[in-house]
């Protein structure tokens, strides 16, 4: 769990991820420049208009004196004071738009990435659809904070701090008299902030649970309404809505309590004070209209800043309990296993080692215990047993998806830990039960966009596999779309595309993971004599269900909880009339 991982942040917390916020912003400190400074101008040419309107007050309006070309000059100032600040305001918006968009497509790019470096007990652990949310709805609350937020932010303090500087000019100890709003204005933004950070961080979570929900409704439509399950999944998203919406509704009511009504009362209190003020002194001293006038449109323009301020503190807040999601998911420390800096063994023969390995997903129950064994360069070593056994677990660990603390794996007597990654991507070959076919063409799905990989490559793997036995059937052949999982193929024809994108990089050592569980009997027979021709001078390591599969095996090793308890042949074992062989007589019938 990260710094920001909790239900409510602190005000330091908060000020560390608008720190890391700002950091994104820092390649691009001309384009910032340049919006500031449009932004003071706009914010330059509001503070002018109220002058102006008192000089025309005072100098014209009341002696009735309109003299032909001060007017002139007057009008034309004004309007092109009008215009400019029209216009740099229009680009100030347009930078921090630009600047917007700029820092999330870098954020995305950085989540993204950091996804791929996370390893598998992250996903273990994390919803896909949370994980969604991350990357897509709280990175785009981070674009409402710098568009609406910053800029108003900004643009409020300029404001605020010019209309005070104009109503010092205007009367001094009036302007002192405004400051007693302060504190009070401040007391109420703090207590908005303590309660509404804790309210957004629920609903942030509350809207992750639905897109995970939803995620996996998705997924799992066909068993949802295989086994009647809608009335439930129905009940349990209403329940996840509904707390969304409980807690949406209690910020709503903080937000008519705190913000705009309260800055709203405290101003036109301010305004009563200042007419009355004024009401008192002229009596005793002259004060002109165009005063008057430009005194209480400073004081509009003092509060209205604050007034903005609240109204976008709703929107910071949600902004910065997302950016802490995304933040906590970028610094998460469940990395992939790493490999060591200056590894430089490589893969020769491809003979395999595991010694003494044991291993926990939780560091409390081993699912590995003690397991020792060789698989020599060119055999084929079957792993066998109940479900929960451990077979898929020395998988893990092999292919590196899980870290191991105790025993050690190694390939041809280099500890696996000291061989480069991308040396065990390219010599180890993996085939999975549930083959995933990606978005594209059955040729880039064969080739996986490999750099050197030339479509008669891609061919050649799929006639080894007999894929091409279907695929040339198909209105594009090898060019024909895949759409999303391939579901448009059967089982058997996404696994013989799973296995010609396996042969296709011409891996040293192979791993099968029940990669013929989801195929039919004709199928199995169509690409048995094909894995036989895969075998040949490459080491094999498979998980295999059907024994039929695995008879010509060099040797067969039987797990029981994560322990070896019988190893030998096929004959050998049935002839020890143990597990295996109980194991074959039930599948024999």
């Amino acid at each position: 769990m990260t710094e920001y991982e909790h239900a409510n942040l602190t005000a330091k917390d908060q000020g560390s991820v608008l720190i890391r916020l700002f950091k994104y912003t820092l390649p691009y400190k001309w384009i910032i420049a340049l919006a500031f400074l449009t932004l003071i101008i706009a914010t330059v040419a509001s503070m002018m208009t109220p002058y102006m309107v008192k000089i025309f007050i005072d100098d014209y309006l009341t002696p009735q004196n309109f003299p032909r070309g001060s007017m002139i000059w007057l009008i034309v100032i004004f309007l092109g004071v009008q215009i400019i600040g029209a216009l740099t305001l229009y680009f100030s918006q347009y930078l921090f738009q630009y600047l917007a968009f700029k820092v999330i497509q870098q954020l995305r790019i950085d989540v993204f990435n950091k996804l791929g470096k996370l390893g598998m007990k992250y996903f273990d652990e994390v919803p896909s659809g949370s994980i969604v949310s991350r990357l897509t709805n709280d990175t785009e609350t981070i674009v409402d904070m710098i568009v609406g937020v910053f800029s108003t932010f900004i643009m409020a303090l300029f404001m605020m701090i010019s209309s005070y500087v104009m109503m010092f000019v205007l009367d001094v100890k009036l302007a002192l008299i405004a400051l007693i709003f302060l504190p009070i204005i401040f007391v109420i933004l703090s207590t908005y902030r303590k309660y509404s950070a804790y309210l957004f961080s629920k609903s942030r979570q509350r809207l992750s649970d639905l897109n995970s929900k939803l995620a996996e409704s998705i997924e799992g439509m066909r068993i949802i309404q295989a086994f009647n399950q809608e009335r439930r999944l129905n009940k349990e998203f209403n329940q996840i809505n509904d707390e969304h919406y409980q807690y949406m509704l209690k910020t709503v009511k903080l937000d008519s309590l705190l913000l705009r009504p309260a800055i709203s009362s405290i101003s036109i209190f301010a305004i009563v004070m200042i007419l009355g003020y004024f009401g008192v002194i002229s009596f005793t001293t002259g004060v002109t209209a165009g005063v008057v006038f430009a005194f209480i449109q400073y004081m509009e323009r003092f509060f209205e800043p604050i007034n903005q301020v609240s109204q976008n503190l709703n929107i910071l807040q949600q902004a910065l309990v997302s950016a802490s999601r995304v933040f906590a998911l970028i610094d998460d420390n469940n990395y992939e296993p790493q490999q060591d800096e200056i590894a430089s063994n490589c893969i020769g023969p491809g003979k395999i080692e595991f010694e003494n390995i044991s291993f926990s997903y939780d560091g409390n129950t081993d699912v590995l215990k003690d397991i020792n064994f060789t698989a020599n360069p060119g055999e084929m070593i079957a792993l066998v047993g109940h479900t929960g056994s451990g077979k898929s677990s020395i998988i893990n660990l092999f292919m590196r998806f899980y870290e191991y603390q105790r025993g050690d794996i190694k390939i041809d007597g280099h500890s696996i830990k000291t061989i480069p990654k991308a040396e065990l991507k390219e010599k180890i070959g993996l085939v999975l039960q549930d083959a995933f076919i990606f978005y594209g063409t059955i040729a880039s799905n064969i080739k996986l966009y490999h750099p050197t990989m030339t479509y008669e490559q891609v061919k050649v793997a799929a006639e080894f596999v007999h894929a091409n036995r279907f695929i040339e059937q198909l209105p594009e052949q090898y060019q024909h779309k895949v759409i999303e999982k391939g579901s448009a193929f059967s089982s058997g024809q996404r696994q013989l595309i799973a296995f010609a994108r396996t042969i296709a990089t011409d891996p040293k050592i192979l791993i099968l993971d029940e990669a013929t569980a989801n195929i039919d009997s004709e199928t199995e027979e169509q690409i048995q004599q094909s894995l036989n021709e895969m075998r040949k001078g490459r080491t094999t390591l498979a998980i295999a269900h059907r024994l039929s599969t695995i008879q010509d095996a060099d040797q067969i090793f039987v797990l029981n909880r994560g322990e070896i308890v019988e190893r030998g042949t096929h004959e050998q074992l049935i002839g020890q009339k143990g597990i295996y062989h109980n194991m074959y007589l039930l599948q024999n019938g």
